[in-house]
């Protein structure tokens, strides 16, 4: 039997995507191994949204063809499609696939001699209105679906615009039509993830907000999460549907990207700190107990350390649950790789660090507050040494006993 194996590095995206093509080729006769084994073919779903990630998808590479000098590998992901002839010249690379050729990549793949005569299926990307739809199947628990791709904000610091092109979306008539095929599979609860989620609706005239009501009604999924979606297009309404009472949790990952305002408007965001204030607390007034995840990019290009500082007391005065860090990257073709201020990297390391601390005080500051109170968890299927664990609907992770009868269920719990 062929054996296949699919290695991810990037978001929750591309995990869908890879998943996706996992299926296609157990449905081509395939078997699945791990990508620490000898495989006939490997696939890898690379990353570019920093120099390190960029960096582990190349190393990555050359570790598959020293495991099998024979295998075919095949490239696909942001970094296969902006650099598309460097890949190309890694040693053992088969072909590279860019993002419109992504729904062809197994035929890519297995063809018996290079299809088409071509190694490299990348095309320009910034008006595809082609879409991918994926979903993730590998966990009995949650599932990640894809609604929307590409983006239209091209911030200063960011390549994903020239990875994935412009923004679009499927049909809702679509997603939930994936959406119960999930639920077919048994999982109870769908992360609906994309490049600029709340985006949805460009390519057929919906609604965000449609697609989230007409989700809900999906049977069999019990519960939803919003996977990221940007401050300005997390609207009252939609915050005022969920807390009144739906399948979708208290649980938001939201980027701010800088505490300063200067540094925001160099960033090209579409906002300012109080307007992110003040989502903050419209939010915290409708729900208890709500978990929110900020994003924040630290040493982008400018920033002094009075701009640091005012990020930092910022990030305090919200106190959220999780702060998701990320030193500036200096990446190609981007406005910010050629800006002035381009701040040493011994400088982002120590920013890193003191916002670290800040966000170990705020996550251990969440999980006290929640001591002692009732949530239902979703427990995995998985025995790690006599243990099982989960989250809670606001994203508290809880580990008791493996009892056979709650895996895969959601479980009251004393947290």
């Amino acid at each position: 039997m062929k054996t296949v194996a699919l290695d991810t590095l990037g978001c929750k995206l591309s995990f869908a995507e890879t998943s996706t093509f996992a299926r296609r080729f157990r449905e081509g006769g395939y078997l699945q191994v791990p990508g620490s084994e000898k495989a006939d073919i490997y696939v890898v779903n690379t990353c570019a949204v920093t120099e390190h990630a960029a960096k582990k998808g190349r190393n990555l590479i050359r570790k598959l063809h020293r495991l099998n000098p024979d295998a075919r590998i095949v490239v696909t992901g942001c970094y296969a499609q902006l650099n598309p002839g460097a890949v190309a010249e890694l040693e053992g690379v088969w072909a590279v696939v860019g993002s419109q050729y992504k729904p062809q990549l197994y035929e890519i793949a297995t063809a018996a001699e290079p299809l088409d005569g071509r190694r490299i299926f990348v095309e320009p990307i910034a008006a595809s209105t082609s879409y991918f739809p994926a979903y993730s199947s590998a966990d009995r628990t949650r599932s990640f679906l894809k609604v929307q791709d590409g983006c239209d904000y091209h911030c200063a610091y960011c390549t994903v615009p020239l990875a994935r092109g412009d923004s679009r979306n499927p049909s809702i008539e679509t997603v939930v039509a994936q959406a119960r095929e999930i639920a077919a599979e048994g999982v109870k609860e769908v992360v609906i993830t994309g490049v600029n989620t709340g985006d949805f609706g460009k390519s057929t005239g919906e609604s965000f907000f449609d697609l989230l009501k007409a989700l809900n009604d999906v049977e069999g999924i019990e519960r939803y999460r919003i996977s990221s979606i940007e401050p300005n297009l997390l609207t009252n309404e939609i915050i005022d549907w969920i807390s009144a009472g739906t399948k979708f949790v208290p649980h938001f990952h939201i980027p701010l990207q800088s505490g300063c305002d200067r540094i925001l408007q160099q960033m090209g965001r579409r906002y300012t700190t109080a307007f992110f204030a003040e989502k903050i607390a419209y939010i915290r007034s409708r729900m208890d107990h709500v978990f929110l995840g900020i994003d924040v990019i630290v040493g982008f290009p400018g920033e002094t350390d009075e701009d640091f500082q005012a990020t930092y007391s910022f990030l305090e005065r919200l106190n959220p649950a999780f702060i998701h860090i990320f030193p500036y990257s200096r990446r190609a073709d981007t406005p910010a790789a050629v800006m002035k201020g381009q701040v040493q990297e011994c400088v982002k390391t120590k920013r890193v660090e003191a916002l670290e601390e800040l966000c170990r005080r705020c996550h251990s500051a969440f999980y006290e507050a929640n001591r002692g109170r009732r949530g239902t968890v979703l427990f995995e299927s998985t025995d790690r040494n006599g243990m099982m664990s989960g989250y809670t609907s606001n994203y508290i992770r809880v580990e008791r006993p493996y009892d056979e009868t709650q895996a895969g269920r959601l479980v009251e719990v004393e947290i």
